[in-house]
């Protein structure tokens, strides 16, 4: 990992992954373009404004959940900043591996004195954060849908507990000290705490209801019923569709297996046709929330260092 932080801070290294992971992401639009079309032709106008402002909260309240456990190792960056670092950072995951990400992460925080090793801990823990509380609300989608989801993952129901156990901050804190000492890093100067991890959790835990909120907005367009029933399946229907997809991390940000997964919890309430359109949109509309967000996170970064450069100018102009 050394190494490749170490390729990552040339300058055109930097540049050359924000433009090949932006391209991943508008590549992810562009292949499916003829799909997308015929689905958003399915589906209101309002109805996907509203999926696609739902998106992009999702994707802020993730922003959140990562600025708490940030906060709580001792990095408490403005907003502005903290949504520079990971807007720009996750258009990473849509590039193969499943740690650019982290990496572009660790990298952009260094240039706002944030120790590489912290924020590879913070993505660490933001990740199990999401998985644990994902794994919680997934347990809706075994209970409420179809059989066959509860022969496929009910694994989920013992798995939570197991998790949940490496949230606990002296198994947490012992758990990252390891990992450090493993890959001989410095320790952390700060430990998690129990406050930091449980307000990181309640953001995550808004994510995943406004994420679920989208595939139901969706779902419902096309002909699920609008009930709490429903929307409960769909929070749940995508938070096991994330942990699953999540877990196949050769495929960049979970493509193929979170839609095959979400298609399964939907399939008892709309028919092949509906599923399709459902589970397409909301992935298109994902992503062009993490291209747009990446975008302006961009722009944001390059507007702070313009600010920086020219701020020794203007004390000399004064001076």
């Amino acid at each position: 990992m050394g190494r490749l932080l170490a390729v990552l801070r040339a300058p055109a290294v930097r540049a050359g992954f924000v433009v090949l992971a932006l391209g991943a992401c508008v590549w992810a639009l562009v292949s499916q373009w003829d799909d997308v079309t015929d689905a958003v032709s399915t589906i209101p106008g309002g109805t996907l404004l509203g999926a696609t402002g739902l998106s992009l909260v999702y994707v802020s309240l993730t922003m959140l959940s990562w600025r708490a456990v940030l906060a709580d190792l001792g990095s408490r960056l403005p907003l502005r900043t903290a949504s520079s670092v990971f807007f720009v950072s996750q258009v990473g995951k849509y590039l193969p591996g499943g740690i650019w990400n982290v990496l572009a992460a660790a990298e952009m925080g260094a240039d706002h004195q944030i120790p590489r090793r912290r924020s590879v801990s913070v993505m660490v823990v933001s990740i199990l954060v999401s998985i644990v509380t994902g794994l919680a609300l997934a347990v809706l989608a075994v209970a409420l849908a179809p059989g066959a989801v509860a022969d496929r993952y009910g694994w989920v129901a013992w798995a939570l507990p197991v998790v949940l156990v490496v949230l606990l901050p002296p198994v947490l804190n012992r758990l990252l000290g390891v990992a450090l000492r493993v890959t001989r890093r410095p320790a952390l100067e700060e430990p998690m705490t129990a406050r930091g991890i449980a307000t990181a959790a309640v953001w995550a835990l808004l994510a995943w209801l406004v994420a679920g909120a989208q595939v139901w907005l969706l779902a419902t367009a096309v002909g699920m019923d609008e009930t709490f029933a429903s929307f409960a399946l769909a929070v749940g229907g995508y938070a096991l569709a994330w942990t699953v997809g999540f877990l196949v991390v050769v495929v960049p940000a979970g493509v193929g297996a979170r839609e095959a997964v979400l298609a399964v919890v939907l399939a008892g309430q709309l028919d092949a046709g509906g599923v399709v359109v459902v589970v397409l949109l909301s992935r298109v509309l994902l992503t062009v929330a993490d291209v747009g967000l990446g975008s302006g996170g961009l722009l944001l970064a390059r507007t702070s260092a313009r600010r920086l450069r020219e701020r020794p100018r203007s004390d000399q102009v004064g001076s």
